[in-house]
């Protein structure tokens, strides 16, 4: 994340969070994203979200399908 990156601190402000088909474990640690390249952590839907421009996500996750 770059340090000029925006952040909202209510993420209930947006909609259209989804959880990744990952997320399915019994530990309640994971995060959320919605379609605004915004995440939050999923334990605290009313607290701080990272915002991403379009290109820092899109990086983000193609270096997750590197691996």
């Amino acid at each position: 994340m770059k340090p000029n990156e925006p952040t909202i601190t209510d993420a209930s402000e947006l909609s259209g969070w989804r959880k990744s088909s990952y997320s399915g474990g019994s530990s309640g640690n994971c995060l959320e994203v919605n379609d605004t390249c915004a995440v939050r952590d999923s334990k605290k839907p009313t607290g701080p979200a990272l915002i991403f421009s379009a290109p820092t996500w899109g990086a983000f996750v193609a270096s997750l399908t590197e691996r």
